[in-house]
């Protein structure tokens, strides 16, 4: 290996955390969505309804997820570098032009509306297009560490929900309550940083093999195969995978949306002390660190073993959750949404790297693209649970529903070993 190549992997990793920290801030939504739905007898500007107020964020998650098929097969064809710089300017431009909600002087409902376009549609559509290129980027450059590379890579998407929680309600709080300003600067933030980044991803000549690593020959790169999706979505493996996604990732991103209210409900002093950024911000710590030890630990013990470690984990974190008495402490609050965040951040590791591993890394940028559409999904379902659920029953159903189906998740788990050992 050259010098020029090593020096190459090192500024494609830092790259990959810049785009990804500015991508991850789609999860600090639950700062705007209490700003929202907060009603005006408690001090509030909009009193928007529940669900309404979840709309942008699902909006935004579908259309991320839309979005990347198109974006893999794209820069499986250009190369990430161009196709991150489009994701970055829609991701700003969507971001910035969702804060003239409060200039254009929309009610509830044109409000909505007009989130679910500009940062639920075009904002989510950048995350699309940015997303897939450190991951496709760096499987290239470390096939000899997926698992880690990849959780390395989204890392930084886990971990921009902890920066940008304390930016927004900054933000937030300077400009007395309105959500239009700090949209406006968070756009621009968002834009610049994101450019910059894409700039350093690039992938290595084809073939191209760290030195002394032979490919397994259990791994679909080992047999020199590279599966298009047209075949993958043909498999057994696939739909199982595609399917332990969807239950995973609904969990998670309904707590993650609606983490800071559900905290309130518990223990008001969430509300007194202002500590909403910091419990999401603690849990986007742990979503990050999941991605990078979830990853770890899959090279180890294998992808399947870990899904279904994970998936037990977060489904006992979920009924947690739903049981948690009212009056229990912020502090027993914040370790339970922590470990789902730690669960939930391990799904970008494993998926991504199950995805490499059953169909190989030639495509793995349109492929993981098609499994991706899962994560979307996930997201409009969370949402739809908290609106009907949560909405009646309050957040312990949502919990129990999305508890529920992690644990369906592990079956899967085994259902897709089953598969696996056939193959």
């Amino acid at each position: 290996m050259t010098e020029e190549k090593i020096g190459n992997r090192g500024l494609v990793v830092v790259g990959a955390i810049i785009v990804q920290l500015c991508l991850g801030s789609i999860y600090a939504w639950s700062i705007f969505q209490k700003a929202l739905y907060k009603s005006t007898s408690e001090g509030g500007l909009y009193g928007w309804d529940k669900l309404l107020s979840n709309l942008p964020f699902a909006a935004g998650l579908a259309s991320f997820a839309l979005f990347m098929i198109f974006a893999g097969r794209w820069q499986d064809r250009v190369g990430p570098r161009k196709v991150a710089t489009v994701g970055g300017i829609l991701l700003g431009l969507g971001v910035a032009m969702a804060g003239f909600v409060d200039t254009l002087g929309l009610d509830m409902i044109q409000g909505t509306l007009y989130l679910v376009l500009t940062y639920g549609v075009i904002g989510g559509a950048g995350i699309g297009f940015a997303y897939v290129c450190p991951i496709a980027a760096l499987v290239k450059w470390y096939p000899d560490k997926k698992g880690l590379m990849t959780g390395v890579a989204v890392a930084g998407f886990g971990g921009g929900a902890l920066i940008f929680n304390y930016v927004e309600q900054y933000l937030i709080a300077f400009y007395e309550g309105y959500i239009g300003y700090p949209l406006i600067i968070l756009g621009a933030i968002y834009l610049i940083f994101v450019v910059i980044g894409s700039q350093l991803l690039v992938v290595p000549p084809a073939g191209w093999l760290p030195e002394g690593f032979v490919p397994p020959p259990t791994t679909a790169d080992g047999a020199g195969t590279g599966v298009m999706p047209s075949e993958m979505i043909k498999t057994g493996s696939f739909w199982v995978l595609w399917l332990m996604f969807i239950l995973a990732a609904t969990a998670g991103l309904m707590t993650l949306g609606n983490v800071v209210s559900a905290a309130i409900g518990i223990d008001p002093i969430v509300e007194t002390l202002a500590l909403g950024a910091l419990i999401a911000g603690i849990m986007s710590i742990f979503n990050a660190a999941g991605r990078i030890v979830w990853g770890k630990v899959s090279d180890k013990i294998g992808r399947t073993s870990t899904f279904a470690l994970m998936f037990l984990i977060l489904a006992i974190a979920m009924f947690a959750f739903a049981f948690i008495p009212v009056g229990t402490s912020w502090i027993v609050i914040t370790v339970i949404a922590s470990t789902i965040g730690f669960c939930f951040g391990g799904n970008f590791a494993l998926f991504p790297s199950a995805t490499a591993d059953y169909f190989g890394t030639e495509n793995v940028g349109k492929n993981y693209g098609v499994v991706f559409t899962a994560y979307g999904i996930a997201g409009l379902i969370g949402a739809l649970v908290v609106g009907t659920f949560g909405q009646v029953y309050g957040y312990y159903m949502a919990f129990l529903v999305s508890g529920i189906l992690a644990v369906v998740a592990v079956i899967l788990t085994f259902v897709l070993k089953s598969i696996r050992a056939k193959t």
